[in-house]
């Protein structure tokens, strides 16, 4: 019997021939990331135990995202503290606000993630290295123990393959198919567990680009799925060995690896979506939620945060203005992409629309730490989640949808149907060849 591409790189960085599901291990990954929230907690652990030093710092990524802009002076002395830290521990792969972006995103850009990789990450969505073929796991506040030694023990965790058949309809974004696959699972259409499982994505991938398959690694992050992994393909190694900063080895599984479960998608299927207020799986058609109104919008996170996301909001804003009533934040995902949008004239197309940009990292998706909403009002945005709460206010509306439908709806000043709105063919065609 095959091995499935995630048994394959845990076996590698395990010492080991082979791995399977359920099997315990003690990977040395190729690298740890950590983020800004968490450096304070896991540095104040290994103080208190006398641990000043951490395991191979050249291995550290420390990246400044959840916190960009210091909106209270709490912020502030968190920055100057993960400042400390980072020349404490020896780490040189810091990124502080200004210097990278989204952890979740430059590092593929960059090339410092690579198909083939493992890493430990504190963070949830660690899961989108799955978009070229890596795996980034979350171990939360074990990050502590990972920094101290090195390593920490994981379960290899269950596959379950995804195959995805035909071509997205006109107007449809791989992001729909995330919450389309969430409202399938929630409804009890399609028999999946995601709970420490890993989602393989097979089938029809190769016209999936860059941004598309980053897309599709969030919404299974919030179905509890331990990891994503989306086959890279042609051009996603013809990018990476481009950017490449180190040798890397794309895994593929093998024809006959042994999956939890295999089940397919019909692509065509698929209509625009939103996600309604409480959970992803709420999803529904976007006709069942048109007119509903929005007071403010956002387009960003590790989600939909990419250069192929700005320009595909860039392509509906054009020639535009969004509604009196609504406030429009759009928050790249990297420095480079922002260099990007002021380079290429597309930033000023979003500033003409009236859009608000704020610097690159996790924007308002990061509990609103930067554009909140007031109590009653209702939001729009391409966030990985819409629990209550999440911008503030327990009674505000929060509704999910792709950045097409967002700019769309940030227009319309209510919740539209991107296909009702004519999007420049030029700037579509340059999101389609923006990591070629």
């Amino acid at each position: 019997m095959g091995y499935t591409a995630i048994e394959k790189v845990l076996a590698r960085v395990s010492g080991k021939p082979g791995v399977r599901a359920g099997d315990l291990v003690y990977p040395e990954p190729d690298m740890v990331m950590i983020h800004d929230a968490l450096v304070k907690e896991a540095k104040g652990e290994l103080d208190r135990i006398g641990i000043s030093h951490v395991t191979r710092p050249q291995k550290i990524m420390m990246v400044s995202d959840h916190d960009v802009v210091y909106g209270s002076a709490r912020a502030a002395e968190r920055g100057a503290f993960n400042r400390k830290a980072a020349a404490q521990w020896g780490v040189t792969q810091f990124y502080d606000a200004g210097r990278g972006g989204h952890g979740h995103i430059f590092p593929m850009e960059d090339g410092k993630v690579l198909p083939g990789m493992f890493y430990f990450d504190n963070d949830t969505h660690a899961t989108n290295a799955g978009a070229v073929g890596a795996f980034g796991m979350r171990v939360g506040n074990e990050i502590s123990r990972v920094l101290a030694t090195g390593t920490t023990w994981l379960e290899v965790p269950r596959t379950i393959l995804l195959e995805l058949r035909g071509q997205l309809r006109a107007g449809v974004m791989a992001r729909d198919i995330g919450f389309y696959l969430a409202r399938q699972v929630k409804r009890k259409v399609l028999d999946i567990d995601l709970d420490y499982r890993v989602l393989e994505y097979g089938g029809d991938l190769d016209a999936l680009s860059f941004g598309a398959r980053v897309a599709l690694c969030s919404t299974p992050t919030e179905m509890r799925a331990a990891g994503v992994f989306v086959p890279p393909s042609a051009a996603i190694l013809a990018y990476c060995r481009r950017h490449a900063q180190r040798d890397f080895e794309p895994v593929y599984s093998d024809p006959d690896a042994v999956y939890e479960s295999r089940h397919e998608l019909a692509l065509g299927d698929i209509a625009p979506q939103v996600s309604l207020p409480g959970n992803v799986g709420n999803a529904v058609d976007v006709e069942e939620a048109t007119g509903t109104r929005v007071d403010h919008a956002f387009i960003g996170s590790c989600g939909s945060g990419t250069y192929e996301d700005m320009l595909c909001a860039a392509s509906i804003l054009k020639g535009r203005r969004i509604a009196q009533h609504v406030r429009l934040f759009i928050v790249p995902g990297t420095e480079r992409s922002t260099r990007r949008l002021a380079e290429e004239g597309i930033m000023r197309i979003l500033l003409d629309a009236g859009a608000m940009l704020l610097p690159a990292g996790c924007g308002p998706c990061n509990d609103a730490v930067v554009g909140p909403l007031a109590a009653g009002e209702a939001s729009i945005s391409t966030s990985t989640n819409n629990n209550a709460g999440r911008f503030g206010p327990t009674d505000a509306r929060l509704y999910l949808g792709s950045p097409a439908t967002v700019a769309a709806s940030a227009v319309a000043g209510c919740i539209a149907d991107p296909r009702m709105l004519d999007a420049d063919p030029e700037l579509q065609g340059l999101s389609e060849a923006a990591y070629a």
